[in-house]
């Protein structure tokens, strides 16, 4: 929209009564020279108010344009551009009626004086007409103003916020550097925010509110998570030492446990049926080849720690913990069932006793409070009875299968605290 030329038009003389005048004629062409006057000074003051409530209000729609794309936004500035064309045509005319006639000419008469007049006061109602639609269209923008200035104000802050978090982001790889970490990749990722803070410092009135404060927060929050991991990098790299000479002391430490399966496994053999251990016979092996797997990735993890490579690092030393692990628990397996087969060699009474007993505890906690059970849980606890009578038996005869009666006891155990559960559960429920 053209803005009115308001500065070619508005003379001093407009509002010191004309200036300087030489007045010829008689009484009634001066007086109508009078009027005239006074009328164009009025519709120049009309006009300078209008134009300056258009400027003003111009900067109101700026505001919102800036940050609002909602109907309601777009609706108001179509609303503005169409007062503009109305205020262009109504200044239009302002200016051909200025023009029209020269009120300082000597042969002025008073009929030409008095179209003047009649045709500045015109202009200059209709200049005032126009302006009060100005103004009541300013009123209506108010709830749009507000929440427009009210996010405008956000920016400001989190531009600074953003700068904040870029300075201190950069003084803690500058730190860190100087300790003798590298810290490439974090500085990669800090130097990629770099087009970002050119964008912030364009300013919104390029990119828009509400890009510019999304782009304010994101780098923020980039920026300080790079700080935050700068400035974690040294513990974290000393984290890394620790956890290689632990997992190597494991490992070693694993090499001699799984040195002992042999012997294990082979009393298992001499004292017990082959169902006892047969699912133990690879450990020896799976474990020398689990520790020789994880001694590998180590040496990996410690050539990737060198290159202050973290991520990799990090994860070889997952990769090798895990091995370990699981060797682990394969080596503690024989341990263990050697031993649980000793002691149900010795006393498999007290492996019976202590199935009965959970048996006989789930049984009184479904009578509790009933006069017969519900079906639901006394069938699969007298299941759970003729099981254990069955493993009980296995335990008869002159090689008995001390492992198969270990599993199915513990079987039992299982089942039978599911129906404890379940019990609890819809008791539970039904309170």
């Amino acid at each position: 929209m053209a803005a009115p030329l308001v500065a070619a038009l508005l003379l001093p003389a407009a509002f010191a009564g004309g200036g300087t005048r030489r007045w010829f004629g008689g009484g009634r062409a001066e007086g109508q020279r009078a009027q005239a006057q006074a009328a164009k000074d009025a519709a120049a003051a009309a006009f300078y108010e209008l134009d300056t409530a258009q400027r003003d209000l111009r900067i109101s729609i700026e505001t919102i344009a800036a940050v609002d794309d909602s109907p309601a936004a777009r609706r108001a500035i179509s609303g503005f551009e169409a007062l503009g064309r109305r205020i262009d045509e109504v200044s239009h005319r302002y200016i051909e009626a200025v023009d029209a006639q020269d009120l300082d000419r000597v042969d002025l008469d008073a009929s030409t004086a008095s179209r003047a007049r009649v045709d500045l006061t015109a202009a200059k109602d209709e200049l005032k007409r126009v302006k009060r639609e100005l103004d009541g269209f300013g009123e209506s923008l108010g709830p749009l103003l507000g929440k427009a200035e009210t996010q405008l104000a956000r920016i400001a802050p989190a531009v600074e916020r953003a700068r904040q978090a870029l300075r201190g982001a950069g003084g803690a790889l500058d730190s860190v550097r100087a300790s003798g970490l590298t810290a490439d990749d974090l500085a990669a990722r800090l130097a990629a925010l770099a087009p970002e803070l050119t964008k912030l410092n364009e300013g919104a009135g390029q990119h828009g509110a509400t890009e510019t404060l999304e782009r304010a927060e994101r780098v923020a929050r980039e920026a300080e998570a790079v700080r935050s991991q700068a400035e974690r990098l040294p513990e974290r790299a000393a984290e890394i030492d620790h956890r290689l000479v632990s997992l190597r002391t494991r490992a070693q430490a694993l090499t001699t446990r799984a040195g002992q399966v042999r012997p294990v496994l082979s009393e298992l053999r001499r004292r017990f049926t082959a169902t006892c251990w047969q699912d133990l016979q690879q450990v020896p092996e799976q474990a020398d080849e689990a520790v020789r797997q994880a001694e590998l990735k180590l040496s990996e993890a410690q050539k990737a720690r060198d290159a202050q490579r973290w991520p990799d690092a990090t994860s070889l030393l997952s990769t090798v913990r895990s091995l370990l692990n699981a060797t682990d628990e394969a080596v503690s397996a024989a341990g263990d069932r050697l031993q649980r087969l000793n002691a149900v060699q010795k006393d498999p009474q007290q492996e019976i006793e202590r199935t009965r007993f959970a048996i006989r505890d789930a049984q009184r906690l479904a009578m509790a409070g009933r006069n017969s059970p519900d079906p639901r849980h006394a069938r699969p606890l007298d299941d759970s009875v003729a099981r254990l009578n069955r493993a009980v038996a296995t335990l008869e005869g002159r090689h008995p299968d001390y492992w198969h009666f270990l599993t199915e006891t513990e079987a039992v155990r299982g089942t039978v605290a599911a129906v404890v559960t379940r019990i609890r559960e819809e008791r539970g429920a039904g309170h």
